[in-house]
């Protein structure tokens, strides 16, 4: 960062092409700067498994919504001022992220193929979206199961709560059952029982917890996390649903390069799935895959729901993202952007 502020650019990319050798380059940088969507508490197994690992390389996380980062990371490379190592792409951030990331053979790390996309991200934990319900306000019998159950008058005049983007709507373009026209179709008949909308799934996920809402989208994480401590919540048996995969990646002049792929690196490995599936941030099958049930508890809750899942697999399926979504939110009546 010294060298960028006085005009010598950023740091050169690490010559390293092994663990070992990355961790001397990354000791000798001494911290890496992470920014991503989630609570520090969530992280905060990880961070520490990392930093007992690789001793004198300390980790400062900052939470900082997906768009948000795109934003602040476009404007920082434009004037050569990275200010952070890792970051976090995933769902329409993705394309945006793909000029920001930095050449990377992941591979020299050990990161499994299975987990590299677009040649420079790091596929870490997926965030499974959810239709949610309030246990105490909800009758079992009036539970969704499925996706037109969500239609029924019952819930019309803001009893279901409903995430303005429109993402959990992404199922629809991804499941050729389902297909975009007739998810355009939904998202106008699903408008016209006049939902509650939020500006994310996080505020969603309150009102069902609070009864504000009995009914709504939600993401998978958050249930379980309030499942914990006893919330009323439980997730309904609404399918097929979207696990939006969640990606780390380095960006092109990151201030520690050495650190930022070393910290990517050791979060998709075992050590660091292992620290991040206690809180439910893990890597999950691609699609619908129940033989990990028993010891992934978001697996497990998604299967003992009867809900099958897709992800996403190339970058065609976030260009076809691109172009449904400000669809999908005109005809929900949003247009967030």
């Amino acid at each position: 960062m010294l060298a960028s502020a006085c005009g010598g650019g950023p740091p050169p990319a690490p010559k390293a092409k092994d663990l070992g050798t990355l961790y001397q380059e990354a000791k000798a940088e001494g911290e890496v700067i992470w920014f991503a969507p989630k609570p520090e508490s969530q992280m905060r197994p990880a961070i520490q498994a990392f930093q007992k690992k690789y001793p004198g390389i300390k980790v400062k996380y900052t939470n900082k919504k997906a768009p948000d980062l795109v934003t602040q990371l476009n404007v920082e490379q434009a004037a050569d001022r990275v200010s952070f190592d890792v970051s976090n792409s995933g769902g329409l951030t993705v394309l945006p992220s793909l000029d920001m990331a930095s050449k990377v053979d992941w591979s020299e790390y050990g990161v499994p193929s299975g987990q590299v996309f677009a040649h420079d991200f790091v596929y870490v934990w997926a965030v499974p979206k959810v239709w949610a319900y309030n246990t105490d306000a909800v009758p079992k019998a009036d539970v969704p199961t499925n996706w037109q159950d969500l239609l029924a008058p019952r819930w019309k005049g803001g009893r279901l709560t409903v995430e303005s983007r429109g993402s959990f709507m992404t199922v629809w373009a991804q499941d050729s059952s389902l297909g975009t026209g007739p998810g355009l179709s939904y998202a106008s008949r699903l408008a016209a029982l006049k939902p509650h909308y939020t500006d994310n799934t996080t505020q969603a996920h309150t009102n069902i917890v609070s009864a504000q809402t009995p009914v709504g989208t939600d993401l998978i994480n958050l249930v379980l996390q309030d499942q914990d401590k006893g919330a009323p919540i439980a997730v309904a048996p609404v399918g097929p649903t979207n696990a939006n995969k969640s990606y780390l990646f380095v960006p092109k002049g990151s201030p520690h390069p050495a650190a930022g792929r070393l910290l990517t690196a050791f979060l998709a490995s075992k050590a660091g799935q292992a620290a991040l599936v206690g809180t439910y941030n893990s890597v999950i099958p691609t699609d619908t895959d129940c033989s990990q049930a028993d010891t992934n508890r978001v697996i497990g809750a998604l299967c003992k729901a009867g809900v099958r899942w897709y992800s996403e697999t190339d970058v065609k399926q976030y260009e076809r993202f691109s172009a449904f979504f400000p669809k999908v939110e005109d005809a929900l009546g949003t247009d967030v952007g």
